[in-house]
């Protein structure tokens, strides 16, 4: 086991970002896709974090980058098979994230039946906020996550409307992979995805608790 670092930075050290497709609703039915009977899970690797100041980069061979804001919950007890009614004795804390998409690949990958990983794992695939403490969101079912593109509100939903709670995921999640301290998971976002450009500024927040800042560039090769 790798020796666990400083909770507050879980970006630099954590080993895995474990993502939950088609948890509102609403997106699933956006993106034409049935409700879901259990969840859908993704990875990206840790080498998809970035952070205020950088970039999100859209990648060359990309013409169609969608934002989508999610709730993440920092892990800060491993474990597996983690029973529901423990999941939340094992989370340190959250985090404002977007789960860059690469759309137009994506559908790619659907249409033939692939995985979506060059669609959702490259480079500055997620962004995220500064960790944010477990005593600052004492509902995390209830909060609202937003997001603006060029000061135009895209997205705002409340984690209410998720299909599958965060003990429910923590638990289904652990059963197959052991969850480790730093791990961050990707609770979902809510309905209105849509495309962002070169030179797009991007304003995120969950009301009331934190905002982040991005600025969209391209890939330069």
């Amino acid at each position: 086991m790798m020796a666990a670092g400083n909770i507050s930075r879980f970006w630099e050290w954590g080993r895995k970002i474990i993502c939950v497709g088609r948890n509102y609703a609403d997106h699933a039915k956006e993106l034409k896709n049935a409700i879901p009977t259990e969840p859908v899970l993704f990875l990206k690797p840790p080498s998809a974090y970035v952070r205020e100041g950088s970039p999100i980069l859209v990648p060359s061979y990309s013409r169609n980058l969608h934002h989508e804001v999610e709730l993440g919950v920092v892990i800060g007890k491993g474990g597996t098979a983690i029973p529901r009614a423990d999941a939340m004795q094992h989370v340190a804390g959250y985090a404002l994230c977007l789960d860059m998409t690469a759309r137009d690949v994506q559908d790619e990958c659907k249409s033939q039946g692939l995985p979506w990983t060059r669609a959702k794992a490259f480079n500055t695939s997620c962004p995220v906020s500064d960790f944010i403490p477990k005593e600052s969101i004492p509902e995390p079912g209830d909060v609202t996550l937003w997001l603006k593109v060029n000061e135009q509100l895209r997205q705002c939903g409340c984690t209410s409307q998720m299909i599958f709670s965060i003990p429910h995921l923590i638990s289904y999640i652990s059963d197959f992979i052991t969850l480790e301290e730093g791990d961050l998971i990707l609770t979902g976002t809510p309905k209105g995805v849509s495309a962002v450009q070169e030179h797009d500024e991007l304003q995120a927040g969950i009301e009331g608790v934190i905002t982040m800042h991005f600025k969209v560039d391209r890939q330069l090769h």
